[in-house]
Protein backbone atom coordinates (compact mmCIF):
# COMPACT_ATOMS: atom_id res chain seq x y z
CA UNK A 1 0.00 0.00 0.00
CA UNK A 2 1.44 3.36 -0.99
CA UNK A 3 2.03 5.97 1.70
CA UNK A 4 -0.59 8.34 0.22
CA UNK A 5 -3.20 5.56 0.16
CA UNK A 6 -2.32 4.58 3.73
CA UNK A 7 -2.58 8.24 4.79
CA UNK A 8 -6.02 8.49 3.13
CA UNK A 9 -7.21 5.32 4.91
CA UNK A 10 -6.11 6.71 8.30
CA UNK A 11 -7.78 10.03 7.56
CA UNK A 12 -11.05 8.31 6.62
CA UNK A 13 -10.92 6.21 9.80
CA UNK A 14 -10.12 9.26 11.93
CA UNK A 15 -13.10 11.18 10.48
CA UNK A 16 -15.65 8.34 10.79
CA UNK A 17 -14.69 6.90 14.19
CA UNK A 18 -16.15 9.74 16.28
CA UNK A 19 -19.45 9.42 14.39
CA UNK A 20 -19.59 5.67 14.93
CA UNK A 21 -18.74 6.03 18.59
CA UNK A 22 -21.64 8.43 19.10
CA UNK A 23 -24.24 6.18 17.48
CA UNK A 24 -26.36 3.92 19.65
CA UNK A 25 -28.00 0.87 18.16
CA UNK A 26 -31.21 -0.53 19.62
CA UNK A 27 -32.27 -3.90 18.22
CA UNK A 28 -35.92 -4.59 17.58
CA UNK A 29 -36.92 -7.46 19.88
CA UNK A 30 -38.25 -10.31 17.69
CA UNK A 31 -39.96 -12.02 20.63
CA UNK A 32 -42.07 -8.97 21.52
CA UNK A 33 -42.59 -7.36 18.11
CA UNK A 34 -44.91 -8.15 15.23
CA UNK A 35 -44.72 -7.18 11.57
CA UNK A 36 -48.05 -7.83 9.90
CA UNK A 37 -50.05 -6.75 6.88
CA UNK A 38 -53.59 -6.75 5.62
CA UNK A 39 -55.15 -6.64 2.18
CA UNK A 40 -58.84 -6.47 1.34
CA UNK A 41 -60.56 -8.56 -1.27
CA UNK A 42 -62.94 -7.00 -3.77
CA UNK A 43 -65.69 -8.86 -1.87
CA UNK A 44 -65.09 -7.01 1.41
CA UNK A 45 -63.08 -9.70 3.20
CA UNK A 46 -59.84 -8.72 4.95
CA UNK A 47 -56.85 -11.06 4.64
CA UNK A 48 -54.31 -10.68 7.44
CA UNK A 49 -50.78 -12.03 7.45
CA UNK A 50 -47.48 -11.56 9.21
CA UNK A 51 -43.73 -12.07 8.91
CA UNK A 52 -42.66 -14.37 11.77
CA UNK A 53 -38.94 -13.89 11.06
CA UNK A 54 -37.33 -10.46 10.86
CA UNK A 55 -34.57 -8.34 12.27
CA UNK A 56 -34.25 -4.64 12.70
CA UNK A 57 -32.47 -1.81 14.44
CA UNK A 58 -33.15 1.72 15.54
CA UNK A 59 -29.97 3.77 15.33
CA UNK A 60 -29.58 7.00 17.29
CA UNK A 61 -27.39 9.20 15.11
CA UNK A 62 -24.70 11.58 16.36
CA UNK A 63 -27.05 14.56 15.87
CA UNK A 64 -29.74 12.94 18.07
CA UNK A 65 -32.08 11.94 15.26
CA UNK A 66 -32.98 8.31 14.73
CA UNK A 67 -33.11 5.94 11.81
CA UNK A 68 -34.94 2.61 11.65
CA UNK A 69 -33.98 -0.33 9.46
CA UNK A 70 -35.63 -3.70 9.20
CA UNK A 71 -35.48 -6.81 7.05
CA UNK A 72 -38.49 -9.11 6.86
CA UNK A 73 -37.97 -12.73 5.81
CA UNK A 74 -40.56 -13.04 3.02
CA UNK A 75 -39.89 -16.79 2.67
CA UNK A 76 -41.70 -17.20 5.98
CA UNK A 77 -44.65 -14.87 5.31
CA UNK A 78 -47.80 -16.48 6.63
CA UNK A 79 -51.57 -16.13 6.43
CA UNK A 80 -52.60 -18.02 9.60
CA UNK A 81 -54.93 -20.93 8.95
CA UNK A 82 -54.89 -20.36 5.18
CA UNK A 83 -52.23 -22.56 3.58
CA UNK A 84 -53.36 -21.76 0.04
CA UNK A 85 -53.22 -18.00 0.65
CA UNK A 86 -49.80 -18.41 2.26
CA UNK A 87 -48.55 -20.20 -0.87
CA UNK A 88 -49.92 -17.41 -3.07
CA UNK A 89 -48.22 -14.73 -0.98
CA UNK A 90 -44.89 -16.54 -1.23
CA UNK A 91 -45.35 -17.28 -4.94
CA UNK A 92 -44.15 -15.36 -7.99
CA UNK A 93 -47.38 -13.34 -8.27
CA UNK A 94 -46.79 -11.65 -4.92
CA UNK A 95 -43.56 -11.57 -2.90
CA UNK A 96 -41.82 -14.03 -5.28
CA UNK A 97 -39.66 -15.32 -2.45
CA UNK A 98 -37.60 -17.58 -4.72
CA UNK A 99 -36.21 -14.43 -6.38
CA UNK A 100 -36.69 -11.84 -3.60
CA UNK A 101 -36.54 -13.46 -0.16
CA UNK A 102 -36.38 -10.19 1.82
CA UNK A 103 -38.57 -7.11 2.25
CA UNK A 104 -36.51 -4.15 3.50
CA UNK A 105 -37.22 -0.72 4.94
CA UNK A 106 -34.67 1.97 5.79
CA UNK A 107 -35.99 5.26 7.07
CA UNK A 108 -34.65 8.70 6.53
CA UNK A 109 -33.47 10.28 9.81
CA UNK A 110 -36.33 11.47 12.05
CA UNK A 111 -36.65 13.13 15.45
CA UNK A 112 -37.40 11.08 18.57
CA UNK A 113 -40.62 13.04 19.20
CA UNK A 114 -42.26 11.19 16.29
CA UNK A 115 -42.14 7.95 18.29
CA UNK A 116 -43.47 9.63 21.44
CA UNK A 117 -46.09 12.01 20.04
CA UNK A 118 -46.95 10.30 16.76
CA UNK A 119 -46.17 11.41 13.25
CA UNK A 120 -44.67 10.19 10.01
CA UNK A 121 -41.48 8.28 9.30
CA UNK A 122 -40.47 8.34 5.64
CA UNK A 123 -38.10 5.79 4.17
CA UNK A 124 -37.17 3.47 1.34
CA UNK A 125 -39.23 0.28 1.10
CA UNK A 126 -37.90 -2.49 -1.13
CA UNK A 127 -40.18 -5.31 -2.25
CA UNK A 128 -39.30 -7.65 -5.14
CA UNK A 129 -36.16 -5.60 -5.81
CA UNK A 130 -38.21 -2.44 -6.41
CA UNK A 131 -37.64 0.51 -4.08
CA UNK A 132 -40.02 3.40 -3.42
CA UNK A 133 -40.20 6.12 -0.80
CA UNK A 134 -43.07 5.24 1.57
CA UNK A 135 -44.47 6.64 4.81
CA UNK A 136 -45.13 4.92 8.13
CA UNK A 137 -47.69 6.71 10.30
CA UNK A 138 -46.69 6.31 13.96
CA UNK A 139 -49.44 6.32 16.59
CA UNK A 140 -48.81 8.49 19.71
CA UNK A 141 -47.17 6.39 22.43
CA UNK A 142 -49.16 5.14 25.40
CA UNK A 143 -46.16 5.43 27.75
CA UNK A 144 -43.12 7.60 28.43
CA UNK A 145 -40.60 5.04 27.13
CA UNK A 146 -42.05 3.78 23.85
CA UNK A 147 -40.39 0.64 22.59
CA UNK A 148 -39.55 -0.47 26.12
CA UNK A 149 -42.67 0.00 28.27
CA UNK A 150 -45.18 -0.09 25.41
CA UNK A 151 -45.26 -0.94 21.71
CA UNK A 152 -44.33 1.54 19.02
CA UNK A 153 -47.23 1.15 16.61
CA UNK A 154 -47.13 2.28 13.01
CA UNK A 155 -49.07 1.67 9.82
CA UNK A 156 -48.17 2.28 6.23
CA UNK A 157 -50.25 1.63 3.13
CA UNK A 158 -48.60 0.85 -0.19
CA UNK A 159 -49.95 0.10 -3.65
CA UNK A 160 -48.84 -3.43 -4.50
CA UNK A 161 -48.90 -2.71 -8.23
CA UNK A 162 -45.96 -0.30 -7.78
CA UNK A 163 -43.90 -3.30 -6.66
CA UNK A 164 -44.83 -5.58 -9.54
CA UNK A 165 -47.53 -7.49 -7.64
CA UNK A 166 -50.27 -7.07 -10.23
CA UNK A 167 -51.87 -10.52 -10.16
CA UNK A 168 -55.36 -11.19 -8.86
CA UNK A 169 -56.59 -7.63 -9.55
CA UNK A 170 -60.17 -8.91 -9.94
CA UNK A 171 -60.12 -10.52 -6.49
CA UNK A 172 -57.74 -8.40 -4.40
CA UNK A 173 -57.47 -4.68 -3.80
CA UNK A 174 -54.27 -2.83 -4.69
CA UNK A 175 -53.71 -1.41 -1.19
CA UNK A 176 -51.60 -3.38 1.27
CA UNK A 177 -51.37 -1.98 4.80
CA UNK A 178 -48.35 -2.92 6.88
CA UNK A 179 -48.93 -2.86 10.64
CA UNK A 180 -45.83 -2.78 12.82
CA UNK A 181 -45.83 -3.24 16.58
CA UNK A 182 -42.28 -2.95 17.88
CA UNK A 183 -40.38 -3.35 21.11
CA UNK A 184 -36.66 -2.79 21.60
CA UNK A 185 -33.93 -4.79 23.28
CA UNK A 186 -31.38 -3.08 25.51
CA UNK A 187 -29.00 -0.66 23.77
CA UNK A 188 -25.62 -1.81 22.47
CA UNK A 189 -22.75 -0.09 20.66
CA UNK A 190 -22.07 -1.00 17.02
Amino acid sequence: MSSSLRWFAWLALWVTLPCLAQQKVHSIDPAQSRFGFEIKTRFGMKIEGFFPRFRGDVVTLADGRQQVRFRLDATQVEIPGKDRYTSWMRGEDFFDVAQYPVVEFESLPYVDEVVKQGGDIVGNLTIRGITHLETLHVVPAECTRPGYDCDVISRGTVLRGRYGMNAWQMALGDRVTFILRGRLQEARRP
